[in-house]
Order: C-alpha cells, then sequence, then structure tokens
C-alpha cells in the first residue's frame, strides 16, 4: 500500500475520535521531534484492561515508512476496533 494512502486511512480513523472499546492507540518515538524511530502501537480490548504492545523500529521515519504504514492499517482493519487514537508529533526516547 503507498505510503500515503495509509496514512490517509490512518488519519481518517483518528479523526471518527473515541466511540468506545476496542481501542487502538498510536505513539512514535525518536531521538528527535523531526523523526520517529520507533511506533508503538497499543491493543486494549475494553476499559480498564491491560494495553497489549507492539513496537516497530526502523532506521529512517517510521511515520514515512510505507511498511510500517501499511502494517498498521492491517493492524487497525483486523483488530475491528472501535477507536484509533493517535499521540501527535514525535516524543523523545525512541
Amino acid at each position: 500500500m503507498n505510503v500515503d494512502k495509509a496514512k490517509k486511512r490512518i488519519a481518517k480513523q483518528v479523526k471518527k475520535g473515541f466511540h468506545g472499546y476496542p481501542l487502538i492507540s498510536l505513539a512514535y518515538f525518536g531521538k528527535s521531534p523531526d523523526s520517529a524511530s520507533e511506533v508503538v502501537i497499543s491493543f486494549i480490548l475494553e476499559e480498564g484492561a491491560a494495553a497489549q504492545e507492539q513496537k516497530f523500529s526502523c532506521e529512517q521515519d517510521a511515520r514515512e515508512d510505507e511498511t510500517i504504514q501499511s502494517i498498521l492499517v492491517k493492524i487497525i482493519e483486523r483488530a475491528d476496533v472501535a477507536t484509533v487514537l493517535e499521540t501527535e508529533g514525535v516524543s523523545l526516547g525512541g
């Protein structure tokens, strides 16, 4: 899947806002605010449940990595979630 198409599909889900559970959240991490070397995707089945996390890393910016963005879209689609949240920007620490 094209990286721009994948990013648009994720953004469309995020834009819907909170609609309950199950929920997926995305957070990007990197050594600087300009480049995310890692993305953490968290899945929460129901309120109060522990989050299941999966991390994806790459050498370049994960937000522009076609493979990572396509995988995120597939995970979101297959999990059949009600809500997708995304932390804005890049947190330091990846």
